[in-house]
């Protein structure tokens, strides 16, 4: 048997401009289902929304997501995350996390995230890795990218 996790983000009518930044971003196929295609009237305002989206990329990057049906924005405090004193401090439940081979290789995908984003701690050497470095992007997801350490 196995066994995979992903991570399924959850938006308030933003699920296809996300997922298309990811695609952009991480590159792969992209795949949105809309309620209208499940057989919701079109006339109805969620219609259009993604009751069902991925981005499977080759490099074994993959996210899934949906709209939130009857919601156009969130709800209650937005979550805070900051380091301070070399630690992170945070109201979030979960970050993604994104961990490559070289620091090229993820400096590249941290140019690409970091369009528009809010930097917690820029992209650079860390005592653990060659490279860290932690973001809220625009839709309020918050990754860490780093750089495997060789042990």
């Amino acid at each position: 048997m196995s066994v995979n996790t992903v991570a399924h983000l959850n938006f308030h009518g933003e699920a296809r401009e996300a997922l298309e930044f990811y695609q952009s971003v991480f590159g792969g196929e992209i795949n949105i289902v809309t309620y209208g295609d499940f057989g919701m009237p079109k006339e109805l305002p969620d219609a259009g929304k993604v009751v069902f989206g991925q981005v499977v990329g080759a490099n074994g990057f993959r996210v899934m997501a949906y709209d939130v049906p009857g919601q156009d924005a969130s709800t209650g405090p937005a979550p805070t995350t900051r380091r301070e004193k070399g630690m992170t401090v945070t109201t979030e439940k979960f970050f993604l996390s994104v961990r490559g081979e070289t620091i090229e290789e993820v400096g590249a995908i941290w140019d690409k995230l970091s369009a528009a984003a809010t930097v917690i701690e820029a992209f650079g050497p860390a005592q653990w890795a060659p490279a860290f470095g932690m973001l809220t992007d625009r839709f309020g997801i918050t990754w860490i990218l780093d750089v495997a350490a060789a042990y």
